[in-house]
């Protein structure tokens, strides 16, 4: 078996921990060693039987295990790989699939990459590093998922789209075939996304509309 840690603590912290867990009960692969935090105040605790066993500071440590970063936000989840690849060029990053996805032989994984119970993906799609998909996705022929993108619980993203680096799908949101969302754009809960989306905004409602732009 293979040594992993955890990075973040928090609530999807423990629900990948549950997923590797879930793997480990079909093909035993991970030894999960515990959680990394930067949270001083669990520092040493336990938290659903596995330790927190430091800060990012302790990835030099570790270097022969394998981490995985269970931080939702995008924006953060790509601050925190990219402070740790700097410090530790040599870090490895684990991709953990739940045993119940269904995915094609022509799915690309990055590394890093987290595909939580219940999600679909069909045919001749691109998935790219460190992307976060909950519980209930799918993903139809053709999508590329840039680095960091992060779908929420129940997310449906049609065909041929194009969803762009660090940006964030909210719960239930649904994008038909075609179209694309800019990087570090964050759709709302429930939107329904059949324009084009541009970069770096939020949009919500149904059809989905930019309502705010920011930097």
């Amino acid at each position: 078996m293979k040594d992993l840690i955890i990075i973040g603590a928090s609530g999807f912290g423990r629900e990948v921990a549950w997923l590797v867990e879930r793997i480990n009960a079909v093909n035993g692969t991970w030894n999960l060693l515990g959680f990394i935090d930067d949270n001083s105040e669990i520092q040493g605790k336990s938290i659903n039987g596995y330790p927190v066993i430091g800060t990012t500071n302790v990835v030099p440590d570790y270097m022969q295990a394998y981490f995985v970063c269970a931080v939702g936000a995008s924006k953060t989840r790509e601050n925190i790989i990219t402070k740790i690849k700097a410090k530790n060029p040599a870090v490895r990053f684990a991709t953990l699939v739940d045993p119940s996805v269904l995915l094609s032989d022509f799915v690309e994984l990055g590394e890093g990459t987290i595909i939580c119970a219940h999600t679909i993906l069909t045919t001749n799609i691109q998935i790219g590093n460190h992307v976060i998909m909950n519980l209930d996705c799918t993903v139809g022929h053709d999508a590329i998922l840039k680095d960091f993108v992060t779908l929420y619980p129940s997310v449906n993203v049609s065909g041929m789209t194009h969803i762009g680096y660090g940006s964030e799908l909210g719960t239930g949101m649904q994008i038909i075939q075609g179209k694309t969302v800019g990087d570090y754009s964050i759709i709302g809960a429930g939107a329904v996304v059949v324009k084009d989306i541009p970069a770096k905004c939020t949009a919500v409602g149904s059809p989905a509309k930019p309502i705010k732009y920011f930097e």
